[in-house]
């Protein structure tokens, strides 16, 4: 049965739940371009995603009624410079590393994995995917997928989890897709009247602050299968990831990349 959502449905401007679609993702690309019936922060929610995807063309998928996945649609307007929008995936990942975090307050070992991963213990329990689209005013969908009761045997890897596997005894979707877009929508907020500016509005630092790449030696492959290994220094300006390479005193910034992280934060 197709949960219900009261309390995420006051924090959207529109909120459609669907007891089962493909990709919650296209459903909002598609509808992107009406503006009237789509409005800026309208979210699509299943708990039945049936051909979801992740970063890097990865398939994402899992038992029906195990996992939420959400997506949000966000109008970029004149307060948000066309370089300001890769913060957004950023963005989504701070507001749902704070969800996790609110969802099991005994853990003290949930962070952000750069760019936008969210770990409990190490294992991944949440992953954001963003698209643009172009348009006469550009748009981005950021989808979201967040595992609530999945059990080991259904986990698509050894190295996932989920809220129920991490302490939560009955996740409520409700309360978790509420925390996520109540979180979301303050930072984008916040983002918005800064004009874009991740530092100004204080994006920077709180992505900083919960992500546990940096501190940890990271192997990333990069775009066209160069390899760079190394200590995470910090997150600059731009969201890149900066990395100190091995027996070298120079820092990199990494715009796109897979990260592994080889000693944990």
């Amino acid at each position: 049965m197709t949960p219900a959502f009261p309390r995420s449905a006051a924090v959207a401007s529109r909120l459609e739940i669907l007891p089962e679609t493909p990709s919650t993702n296209d459903v909002l690309v598609a509808g992107a371009t009406d503006a009237e019936a789509w409005p800026d922060f309208s979210v699509v929610v299943t708990d039945n995603q049936t051909a979801g995807r992740g970063r890097l063309g990865r398939s994402w998928v899992s038992p029906p009624g195990t996992t939420l996945a959400v997506s949000v649609l966000l109008r970029a307007d004149a307060s948000f410079r066309i370089d300001a929008l890769g913060w957004l995936p950023l963005a989504a990942g701070l507001a749902m590393t704070r969800a996790v975090r609110s969802a099991l307050p005994g853990r003290d070992d949930v962070f952000l994995k750069w760019p936008n991963d969210v770990l409990v213990g190490g294992r991944k329990i949440s992953g954001v995917l963003s698209e643009l689209v172009v348009g006469d005013v550009p748009s981005v969908v950021i989808g979201a997928g967040v595992n609530l009761t999945m059990t080991e045997d259904e986990l698509p890897v050894p190295t996932a989890t989920s809220l129920a596997l991490a302490g939560a005894e009955h996740p409520d979707a409700d309360a978790v897709l509420e925390a996520y877009l109540r979180e979301f929508r303050g930072i984008v907020e916040a983002f918005r009247a800064a004009g874009g500016n991740a530092q100004a509005s204080g994006l920077q630092a709180a992505v900083v602050d919960v992500c546990g790449t940096i501190g940890s030696r990271v192997h990333v492959e990069l775009p066209g299968g160069a390899v760079l290994t190394g200590l995470a220094r910090g997150i600059d300006v731009s969201g890149r990831i900066v990395v100190q390479a091995d027996g070298s005193s120079d820092l990199t910034p990494v715009a796109a990349g897979d990260v592994t992280h080889l000693r944990a934060r």
